[in-house]
Protein backbone atom coordinates (compact mmCIF):
# COMPACT_ATOMS: atom_id res chain seq x y z
CA UNK A 1 0.00 0.00 0.00
CA UNK A 2 1.46 3.33 -1.02
CA UNK A 3 2.21 5.82 1.73
CA UNK A 4 0.50 9.18 1.50
CA UNK A 5 2.82 12.00 0.39
CA UNK A 6 4.42 13.74 3.33
CA UNK A 7 3.24 11.12 5.85
CA UNK A 8 6.79 10.08 6.69
CA UNK A 9 7.66 13.64 7.61
CA UNK A 10 4.94 13.93 10.26
CA UNK A 11 6.71 14.38 13.60
CA UNK A 12 5.05 13.49 16.91
CA UNK A 13 4.23 16.44 19.10
CA UNK A 14 6.57 17.45 21.88
CA UNK A 15 5.53 16.48 25.40
CA UNK A 16 4.47 19.27 27.77
CA UNK A 17 6.54 18.85 30.94
CA UNK A 18 6.43 22.13 32.89
CA UNK A 19 3.56 24.58 33.23
CA UNK A 20 4.02 28.39 32.85
CA UNK A 21 3.52 29.12 36.56
CA UNK A 22 6.24 26.72 37.63
CA UNK A 23 8.66 28.02 34.99
CA UNK A 24 8.07 31.65 36.00
CA UNK A 25 8.76 30.85 39.64
CA UNK A 26 11.79 28.71 38.76
CA UNK A 27 13.49 31.43 36.70
CA UNK A 28 12.70 34.09 39.30
CA UNK A 29 14.99 32.42 41.84
CA UNK A 30 18.30 32.88 39.94
CA UNK A 31 17.37 36.54 39.47
CA UNK A 32 16.23 37.26 43.03
CA UNK A 33 19.02 35.50 44.94
CA UNK A 34 21.91 37.50 43.36
CA UNK A 35 19.80 40.67 43.62
CA UNK A 36 19.23 40.07 47.33
CA UNK A 37 22.95 39.50 47.85
CA UNK A 38 23.81 42.70 45.94
CA UNK A 39 21.32 44.85 47.84
CA UNK A 40 22.64 43.55 51.18
CA UNK A 41 26.27 44.10 50.21
CA UNK A 42 25.49 47.66 49.11
CA UNK A 43 23.15 48.41 52.03
CA UNK A 44 20.13 48.97 49.81
CA UNK A 45 17.93 47.82 52.66
CA UNK A 46 14.56 49.10 51.48
CA UNK A 47 14.97 47.29 48.16
CA UNK A 48 16.42 44.26 49.93
CA UNK A 49 13.28 43.93 52.08
CA UNK A 50 10.97 44.34 49.09
CA UNK A 51 12.81 41.66 47.15
CA UNK A 52 12.73 39.41 50.21
CA UNK A 53 8.96 39.76 50.39
CA UNK A 54 8.70 38.94 46.68
CA UNK A 55 10.76 35.82 47.36
CA UNK A 56 8.45 34.94 50.25
CA UNK A 57 5.43 35.24 47.97
CA UNK A 58 7.05 33.07 45.29
CA UNK A 59 7.98 30.39 47.79
CA UNK A 60 4.46 30.43 49.24
CA UNK A 61 3.07 30.03 45.74
CA UNK A 62 5.46 27.15 44.98
CA UNK A 63 4.37 25.35 48.13
CA UNK A 64 0.71 25.74 47.19
CA UNK A 65 1.48 24.72 43.62
CA UNK A 66 3.09 21.57 44.96
CA UNK A 67 -0.43 20.43 45.88
CA UNK A 68 -2.61 22.29 43.36
CA UNK A 69 -0.51 22.32 40.20
CA UNK A 70 -0.21 19.84 37.33
CA UNK A 71 1.36 16.45 37.84
CA UNK A 72 5.03 17.43 37.47
CA UNK A 73 4.65 20.35 39.89
CA UNK A 74 3.22 18.20 42.69
CA UNK A 75 5.43 17.02 45.53
CA UNK A 76 3.65 13.68 45.53
CA UNK A 77 4.89 13.05 41.99
CA UNK A 78 8.59 13.71 42.46
CA UNK A 79 9.38 13.30 46.17
CA UNK A 80 10.18 9.59 46.39
CA UNK A 81 11.40 7.33 49.17
CA UNK A 82 14.98 6.12 49.76
CA UNK A 83 14.48 2.92 47.73
CA UNK A 84 13.51 4.86 44.60
CA UNK A 85 16.47 7.23 45.04
CA UNK A 86 18.91 4.34 45.49
CA UNK A 87 17.44 2.51 42.50
CA UNK A 88 17.81 5.64 40.40
CA UNK A 89 21.44 6.04 41.49
CA UNK A 90 22.07 2.43 40.47
CA UNK A 91 20.88 3.33 36.97
CA UNK A 92 17.26 2.16 37.13
CA UNK A 93 15.50 4.94 35.25
CA UNK A 94 12.16 3.20 35.80
CA UNK A 95 12.42 4.18 39.49
CA UNK A 96 11.30 7.72 38.69
CA UNK A 97 8.43 9.30 36.76
CA UNK A 98 8.57 9.35 32.96
CA UNK A 99 8.63 13.14 32.93
CA UNK A 100 9.46 15.76 35.52
CA UNK A 101 12.02 15.52 38.30
CA UNK A 102 13.97 12.34 38.86
CA UNK A 103 13.90 10.91 42.42
CA UNK A 104 17.27 12.51 43.12
CA UNK A 105 16.31 15.78 41.42
CA UNK A 106 13.08 15.86 43.37
CA UNK A 107 14.89 15.81 46.70
CA UNK A 108 17.38 18.39 45.42
CA UNK A 109 14.48 20.68 44.53
CA UNK A 110 12.81 20.15 47.90
CA UNK A 111 16.02 20.88 49.83
CA UNK A 112 16.69 24.05 47.83
CA UNK A 113 13.13 25.30 48.36
CA UNK A 114 13.37 24.52 52.06
CA UNK A 115 16.69 26.34 52.39
CA UNK A 116 15.32 29.45 50.67
CA UNK A 117 12.27 29.35 52.93
CA UNK A 118 14.52 29.19 56.00
CA UNK A 119 16.62 32.08 54.72
CA UNK A 120 13.69 34.36 53.92
CA UNK A 121 12.03 33.49 57.25
CA UNK A 122 15.20 34.49 59.11
CA UNK A 123 15.25 37.76 57.21
CA UNK A 124 11.75 38.62 58.40
CA UNK A 125 13.00 38.81 62.00
CA UNK A 126 16.53 40.06 61.35
CA UNK A 127 17.94 43.56 61.75
CA UNK A 128 18.77 46.21 64.29
CA UNK A 129 15.92 48.58 65.24
CA UNK A 130 18.43 51.22 66.37
CA UNK A 131 19.72 51.81 62.84
CA UNK A 132 16.33 51.37 61.16
CA UNK A 133 17.23 48.19 59.29
CA UNK A 134 14.79 45.47 60.30
CA UNK A 135 12.59 42.82 58.81
CA UNK A 136 8.83 43.32 59.07
CA UNK A 137 8.52 40.82 61.94
CA UNK A 138 11.52 42.12 63.91
CA UNK A 139 9.33 43.72 66.62
CA UNK A 140 8.06 40.25 67.52
CA UNK A 141 11.48 39.20 68.91
CA UNK A 142 13.87 40.78 71.38
CA UNK A 143 17.03 42.65 70.43
CA UNK A 144 19.34 39.79 71.40
CA UNK A 145 17.27 37.28 69.49
CA UNK A 146 17.23 39.58 66.48
CA UNK A 147 21.03 39.90 66.62
CA UNK A 148 21.43 36.12 66.68
CA UNK A 149 18.93 35.69 63.84
CA UNK A 150 20.74 38.32 61.80
CA UNK A 151 24.05 36.49 62.15
CA UNK A 152 22.46 33.21 61.09
CA UNK A 153 20.74 34.98 58.19
CA UNK A 154 24.07 36.33 56.95
CA UNK A 155 25.86 32.98 57.27
CA UNK A 156 23.06 30.80 55.95
CA UNK A 157 23.17 32.62 52.62
CA UNK A 158 26.26 30.59 51.75
CA UNK A 159 24.28 27.41 52.24
CA UNK A 160 21.96 28.70 49.52
CA UNK A 161 24.97 29.42 47.31
CA UNK A 162 26.37 25.91 47.88
CA UNK A 163 23.04 24.26 47.06
CA UNK A 164 22.63 26.41 43.95
CA UNK A 165 26.16 25.48 42.83
CA UNK A 166 25.34 21.80 43.34
CA UNK A 167 22.16 22.28 41.32
CA UNK A 168 24.11 23.86 38.46
CA UNK A 169 26.74 21.11 38.63
CA UNK A 170 24.01 18.47 38.28
CA UNK A 171 22.54 20.27 35.25
CA UNK A 172 26.01 20.45 33.67
CA UNK A 173 26.60 16.75 34.39
CA UNK A 174 23.38 15.71 32.67
CA UNK A 175 24.04 18.07 29.77
CA UNK A 176 27.41 16.40 29.18
CA UNK A 177 25.60 13.04 29.23
CA UNK A 178 23.29 14.32 26.51
CA UNK A 179 20.19 15.01 28.66
CA UNK A 180 18.93 18.54 28.03
CA UNK A 181 17.29 19.82 31.22
CA UNK A 182 17.38 23.55 30.45
CA UNK A 183 15.40 23.71 27.21
CA UNK A 184 12.25 22.08 28.67
CA UNK A 185 12.35 24.50 31.61
CA UNK A 186 12.46 27.39 29.13
CA UNK A 187 9.83 26.20 26.66
CA UNK A 188 7.84 23.85 28.85
CA UNK A 189 8.16 21.01 26.32
CA UNK A 190 10.55 18.16 25.68
CA UNK A 191 10.93 15.76 22.72
CA UNK A 192 8.16 13.16 22.40
CA UNK A 193 8.18 10.03 24.55
CA UNK A 194 6.40 6.82 23.60
CA UNK A 195 3.27 6.36 25.67
CA UNK A 196 3.64 9.67 27.52
CA UNK A 197 0.98 12.33 26.95
CA UNK A 198 2.41 15.14 29.10
CA UNK A 199 0.76 17.22 31.78
CA UNK A 200 -2.19 18.53 29.79
CA UNK A 201 -3.72 22.04 29.93
CA UNK A 202 -2.54 24.57 32.49
CA UNK A 203 -5.05 24.96 35.37
CA UNK A 204 -5.12 28.76 35.15
CA UNK A 205 -7.90 29.27 37.71
CA UNK A 206 -6.04 27.30 40.37
CA UNK A 207 -2.81 29.08 39.46
CA UNK A 208 -4.28 32.55 39.76
CA UNK A 209 -6.00 31.59 43.00
CA UNK A 210 -2.73 30.28 44.46
CA UNK A 211 -0.95 33.45 43.31
CA UNK A 212 -3.57 35.62 45.04
CA UNK A 213 -3.20 33.68 48.30
CA UNK A 214 0.61 33.90 48.14
CA UNK A 215 0.51 37.63 47.43
CA UNK A 216 -1.94 38.20 50.30
CA UNK A 217 0.39 36.32 52.65
CA UNK A 218 3.38 38.42 51.59
CA UNK A 219 1.43 41.66 52.04
CA UNK A 220 0.19 40.53 55.46
CA UNK A 221 3.76 39.77 56.56
CA UNK A 222 4.96 43.08 55.11
CA UNK A 223 2.41 44.81 57.38
CA UNK A 224 3.93 43.10 60.41
CA UNK A 225 1.50 40.15 60.52
CA UNK A 226 -1.29 42.04 62.32
CA UNK A 227 -4.14 40.03 63.92
CA UNK A 228 -6.76 39.04 61.39
CA UNK A 229 -9.68 39.64 63.75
Amino acid sequence: MAQAPGAASVRPRDVRVWDPFLRLVHWSFPILIPALWWTAENEKWALHKRLGLVLLGLLAFRLLWGFLGPDTARFGQFVKGPRAVLAYLRGDRQAGPAIGHSPLGGWSTLVLLGAMLVQVSLGLFAGDPFDGTTGPLNPLVGVRSADAITEIHESFFWVIVALAALHLAAITFYTVKGEDLLSPMLSGDRPPLAGVAGIGPTPWARGLGAAAIAAALALWVAAGAPPLT
